[in-house]
């Protein structure tokens, strides 16, 4: 069926429409064991299970082999990247299926891969710095910075960062859709994406509600530029990648995608057919999707956001005060989740997506890295991932996937 909208994809499990959990698979050979339903509840813990975090023993690897093979069975998943990590627990570090469909060649852990809204993590995080430098303040308004925006006397900084603006998502805009689909490696600037939500009337008053729209990012880009002089590539590299030391992570100008790379499927296209979109131009989502990075630094990554350690302890508290979201046990902050204990964001874009998330109480670390945004009855292949994997490694936190009350996308 032919998409209605382009996903640059909201943030969580609220972003996915399921309702249902997964099974973690029978412990054993993955090759040998046998896939319970995506309809199986997961089963209860062992009075002996862990349900912080398990230790990753092989029989617990085994189970998550199972697992994952069978979640990529159901959801056709091409190939699929997953990292586990926790201090005293040990790790899980595993790749399945093909990178490259046309030919065969298998994903590797070395593959840099379209990260979407986990970018909004490194945009909101530069911002953060500013604040910390006293160069703005969470509660300005964003007319102080940016001209022409609808309440724009009104919405302030620490709004937009959390998704409470009000401002219509420009992703879902009809001219923009047509315009994508006409032409994916076509460039975008942020001013023509702003016109695109701009056009529309504010959807609600600013900090009456959440509501995820990634005009957000774009108008928090701009004052980044705006504030420092800077355009926002180099912000984000010299601000927040190199202290953090990443240097394996690119904010793109174009459509630059380092070697090695994976190759991204979709259906996000005017047919609504598969097709490869790894060459596609990740401009359109700038501030808010444009990035790609690899699973190390990923790893590094998770544990620098969640734990905040670029920014002042005082304004790391403000960043993770979150806004209930649509889900139990989801909040989102300051361009970063908290979701059953696990903190950090997701991303989705056309053909690619990624889940990035650090569980303080046990000091672990999950990132899953997959070549395919493509959904199964609404649901996001990497929630289901991430449900899948949490529902075997920490009972007591499982990354979940329910329905969303309102079915919107972004």
């Amino acid at each position: 069926m032919k998409p209605t909208h382009i996903r640059l994809r909201r943030a969580c499990a609220a972003a996915a429409a399921t309702g249902l959990l997964i099974a973690p698979a029978v412990a054993g050979s993955a090759h040998g064991a046998t896939a319970a339903p995506l309809s199986t509840p997961a089963a209860a813990p062992s009075p002996d299970t862990d349900t912080e975090f398990r230790q990753l023993t092989p029989a617990v690897a085994a189970q998550l082999d199972a697992a994952v093979r069978q979640v990529m069975r159901e959801a056709n998943v091409p190939g699929v990247t997953v990292g586990l990590w926790a201090p005293g627990k040990g790790s899980y570090v595993k790749t399945f299926g093909v990178a490259d469909k046309a030919t065969g060649a298998p994903m590797t852990t070395g593959l840099h891969m379209r990260l979407g809204s986990e970018t909004k993590t490194f945009t909101v995080t530069a911002l953060l710095q500013q604040v910390d430098k006293g160069k703005a303040a969470l509660d300005d308004p964003i007319g102080k910075y940016i001209t022409g925006v609808p309440n724009g006397d009104r919405i302030s900084l620490r709004e937009l960062a959390g998704m409470r603006s009000g401002l219509f998502n420009y992703t879902l805009d009809p001219d923009f859709i047509k315009k994508f689909e006409a032409d994916p490696e076509e460039p975008f600037t942020p001013q023509q994406l702003l016109d695109y939500s701009f056009k529309h009337p504010v959807q609600f008053q600013p900090g009456a509600q959440f509501d995820y729209s990634n005009t957000n990012l774009i108008l928090l880009g701009l004052v980044l530029e705006k504030i420092t002089g800077r355009p926002l590539h180099e912000i984000i590299q010299q601000d927040v990648l190199e202290p953090a030391g990443l240097h394996n992570t690119l904010f793109p100008t174009g459509a630059e995608f380092p070697d090695p790379h994976g190759h991204g499927y979709t259906n996000q296209t005017a047919s609504g057919k598969i097709e490869d979109a790894t060459g596609w131009n990740p401009s359109w989502a700038w501030a808010a999707g444009a990035m790609n990075s690899d699973l190390q630094d990923l790893r590094s990554w998770a544990h620098t956001l969640a734990t905040g350690t670029l920014l002042k302890p005082a304004t790391q508290a403000e960043r993770l005060k979150t806004t209930p979201m649509n889900i139990p046990g989801a909040g989102y902050g300051l361009g970063i989740f908290n979701v059953q204990g696990w903190i950090g964001h997701n991303g989705s874009l056309p053909g690619y997506e990624v889940l990035v998330v650090y569980l303080p109480q046990a000091q672990a670390t999950m990132v899953i890295l997959l070549n395919t945004d493509v959904l199964t009855d609404n649901q996001e292949p990497s929630t289901l991932l991430g449900q899948a994997v949490t529902s075997i490694v920490s009972p007591g936190h499982v990354y979940p996937s329910h329905k969303p009350l309102v079915p919107k996308s972004g």
